[in-house]
């Protein structure tokens, strides 16, 4: 079976923009202007692309080797795909992101949220750090406010918090609190699959809104469906909590 081409090198505005030169408009400016040099030899041209092992300057100082760490914090409103790219052209959570993020090579969310839910979503282009907040064995909570179309019975927290079979193993929350009659407050360190909802609705309750609010020690009660902004250390560090960073 034939394998797909490579990709081609990136244009000189996409490689200042991913090493942390601001927008691709911005970098294009910094071309034309003739800031910019490409093994010693000033370069003017957008259609430049940079090949690996070529050295490029901005104002005489060296891009790093390696491009612009950048991880942010989303709120991702329902009926927002959890994926780059839709075939059948439905809106994704990277359409929400200006385009020199949008085109930002190896950003990826991490723990992803299903169609209908919303709330945080964490996207990072830091291998290392996705790793870290997916990996099972990190533990990292997630909190959840759900609102049910029935009432919440008290006694099905500890049936929540016992454990209950669902179609990808045993799944256990690690905190249910009623925050009224029919909207409950529910923890998670698992990330299986419509986790939520397929618990839930084994105890027959329909969920009419699904909100994350909290990843690890990190909300933003403050941010708003569709809008995002960039983690700076001290988020990270509310982010793993104890988890250096």
């Amino acid at each position: 079976m034939p394998t797909d081409p490579p990709p081609p090198p990136p244009r000189i505005n996409r490689y200042l923009a991913d090493h942390g030169h601001g927008s691709r408009r911005s970098c294009e400016s910094l071309v034309i202007e003739g800031r910019v040099s490409i093994d010693g030899e000033v370069c003017t041209s957008l259609s430049r692309r940079i090949a690996d092992g070529e050295r490029v300057e901005v104002d005489g100082k060296a891009c790093s080797t390696a491009p612009a760490t950048v991880t942010l914090l989303l709120y991702k409103p329902a009926g927002i795909l959890c994926t780059r790219d839709d075939p059948g052209g439905r809106q994704t959570i990277f359409d929400l992101l200006p385009g020199h993020l949008r085109q930002l090579r190896k950003l990826h969310y991490a723990g992803r949220l299903d169609r209908d839910s919303e709330g945080l979503i964490v996207l990072s282009n830091d291998g290392d750090l996705t790793q870290r907040l997916t990996h099972p064995g990190r533990k990292v909570e997630k909190e959840y406010v759900v609102n049910l179309a029935q009432p919440f019975r008290d006694a099905d927290a500890e049936r929540l918090l016992g454990g209950i079979q669902i179609e990808g193993g045993l799944a256990r929350a690690t905190g249910v609190e009623r925050v009224s009659k029919r909207t409950v407050a529910i923890t998670l360190e698992q990330g299986m699959k419509r986790q939520l909802r397929l618990m839930l609705g084994a105890l027959g309750y329909t969920v009419k809104r699904l909100v994350r609010v909290r990843i690890g020690g990190l909300e933003d009660p403050g941010l708003k469906p569709g809008a995002w902004r960039l983690l700076g250390r001290r988020d990270l560090s509310a982010l793993f909590g104890q988890i250096s960073v």
